[in-house]
């Protein structure tokens, strides 16, 4: 049975000792759902009590959630729609391309940003956001690789994310995408 207390960390917690139950405590919930919306929900929440678990600049993370492959968008011109999250209102839809969100999606790759200002035709949903971390969540399907998410994770100080959350985020994407129904 799923209980609230896996959005707990202890005091003085590691960001790795974090990540690895944020890790642990997804793969439990995950056990017997596989229903995206659900699933993409209870991460948010673990992730955003387990940046504010953390010393700076972690704690400093003012939003934490997902974007999904909107299924109304053409193959022509895909887009992301806004998922669950934690925090402040957030864009909608993001086109493929366009922004920190776009460009993961289109490249299929984790983006990192230190300085949100140097990212070319950067979105600035909320104007507080100093810094980003991307990354997409990619399944196997008819013998290709499909978007079907990202994770997005915002940071109103400069440079708040690091290669500990490349590895983990990552992780956590592999996990999503195979504990999921897209």
């Amino acid at each position: 049975m799923v209980h609230a207390d896996a959005s707990n960390f202890a005091a003085g917690v590691t960001k790795e000792q974090a990540y690895a139950q944020v890790l642990l405590q997804a793969e439990g919930l995950f056990d017997g759902q596989r229903n995206w919306v659900c699933n993409l929900s209870n991460t948010a929440s673990l992730l955003w009590h387990a940046y504010k678990s953390l010393p700076s600049p972690s704690d400093r993370v003012n939003w934490a959630g997902f974007y999904v492959l909107d299924p109304k968008a053409t193959s022509s011109k895909p887009q992301l729609i806004l998922g669950p999250f934690q925090g402040k209102v957030a864009c909608q839809t993001i086109v493929f391309g366009r922004g920190v969100c776009g460009t993961a999606a289109e490249t299929q790759t984790t983006q990192m940003v230190r300085d949100v200002e140097q990212f070319p035709g950067h979105i600035a949903c909320d104007g507080d956001s100093k810094s980003e971390i991307v990354v997409p969540i990619v399944i196997e399907e008819e013998g290709s690789k499909k978007l079907v998410a990202i994770i997005d994770i915002d940071c109103v100080e400069l440079e708040g994310f690091d290669e500990v959350d490349k590895k983990n985020l990552e992780k956590l994407a592999e996990l999503l995408g195979r504990s999921c129904d897209w």
